[in-house]
């Protein structure tokens, strides 16, 4: 081992002090997750890697490079475990993804627009593989995403942002159980992706240039629509295309063709530009409007999970919808044990039910639910300000 190679591991090492334990780690074959694998080792770990097989295969070479479960990943990651001389095993997940397709189409057919990668997230990589590794003794389970995991001043572990503020992932782990994340490492959290590919250069790793993984990955060029119909054949979902004034402007061939905020694509020509501003699941009708009818005040979500005790009262929070927006200041008003209505301090433009919305204290995770819907008007019972200090 090279003297360069040495520094690194033992500035890895530093950032988190040596404590051993048994890891299992979510193996990809990607440039992430591999790195975890070393730092994770070089800090005195016993790692074991494990590769979800989920039988979603790449056939060409782009869309290998596309992907992240691919036979191609596969063998990519059982080089680098071999490489870290780490144990390696490919787990049969077929069946289980199965259910994660399942909901992609129901999700579609019913008007939302789904979140393949947070329910893989809940399900599989923070759920069966944790169970494979409490069968195997593991202390922890670890991933490649770009978070971190941080005490609150009540020494609560929460999921707390990235170093690297561009490639944050905590919106997709706002939805692990409280309980679970003193069980939960994220190893590359604290670097920038810059470094991970220096680190992983310097180790000689051989996917230190394999690009990232930009599409999900039973769904080949992000042709969504062929994964829903062929997951769900026959199902009726053609409709009407209407005016926000009521007007039917076309018909459409399936509700499943369309999202909120939607502009392209929409097949109608009324001089000015139009958005998808409602889907109705029953009567199957897409609505189009103007863009400011995309603005809400607030929203609805359900399937909350507070990674904090439940609130007993309002609480300022941020608050992002998804995942390429922006988290902004809003108000969190608790409805039971997992039910939310989140105030926005500004509207916020394309809520879109089925979709995520997390929250945040500063640069710690509160807790994720699932958008039912938006909201038009401010209750009187939910008008009075709350302290904005969490902020």
């Amino acid at each position: 081992m090279g003297l360069r190679r040495e520094q690194s591991l033992a500035k890895a090492q530093n950032r988190r002090g040596l404590f051993v334990a048994r890891v299992v780690l979510a193996m990809s074959g990607g440039v992430d997750s591999s790195v975890a694998a070393a730092l994770l080792k070089q800090q005195g770990h016993e790692v074991i890697g494990l590769f979800m097989r989920t039988g979603s295969h790449a056939e060409t070479v782009e869309r290998r490079t596309k992907t992240c479960c691919s036979i191609a990943d596969s063998h990519d990651a059982r080089v680098v475990a071999d490489a870290l001389d780490i144990p390696f095993f490919a787990l049969d997940f077929e069946k289980d993804f199965g259910r994660i397709q399942d909901y992609f189409a129901d999700e579609y057919l019913l008007g939302r627009t789904p979140n393949p990668c947070v329910m893989c997230n809940i399900w599989l990589k923070f759920g069966k593989l944790w169970s494979y590794g409490k069968q195997v003794g593991a202390d922890f389970v670890a991933t490649g995403h770009y978070a971190q995991i941080e005490h609150d001043a009540l020494g609560r572990p929460r999921i707390a942002r990235a170093a690297d503020a561009g490639k944050d992932q905590c919106y997709v782990l706002s939805g692990l159980r409280r309980e679970l994340l003193k069980h939960v490492l994220l190893p590359i959290g604290s670097y920038p992706k810059s470094e991970i590919r220096r680190l992983a250069r310097e180790l000689e790793l051989p996917v230190h240039d394999k690009p990232d993984s930009q599409e999900i990955c039973f769904v080949p060029d992000d042709d969504y629509l062929r994964v829903v119909r062929e997951r769900r054949p026959g199902a009726e979902t053609s409709g009407r295309v209407i005016d926000h004034t009521g007007e039917e402007l076309r018909q459409h061939d399936g509700i499943e063709a369309f999202t909120i905020g939607q502009r392209r694509g929409l097949g109608v020509a009324v001089g000015e530009p139009r958005f998808v501003v409602q889907i109705e699941p029953i009567s199957r009708t897409v609505k189009v409007g103007p863009r400011e009818l995309l603005e809400k005040p607030g929203l609805e979500a359900d399937r909350f999970n507070w990674q904090v005790d439940v609130p007993v009262e309002p609480r300022s929070c941020l608050a992002q919808i998804r995942a390429r927006h922006t988290a902004v200041p809003a108000r969190v008003i608790p409805i039971g044990t997992d039910r939310v209505r989140v105030w926005f301090d500004a509207p916020q433009q394309a809520v879109t039910p089925g979709q995520l919305v997390t929250l945040y204290e500063d640069n710690l995770v509160l807790g994720g639910g699932w958008i039912e819907g938006p909201l038009d008007a401010v209750g009187s019972e939910e008008i009075e300000p709350v302290d904005s200090g969490s902020r």
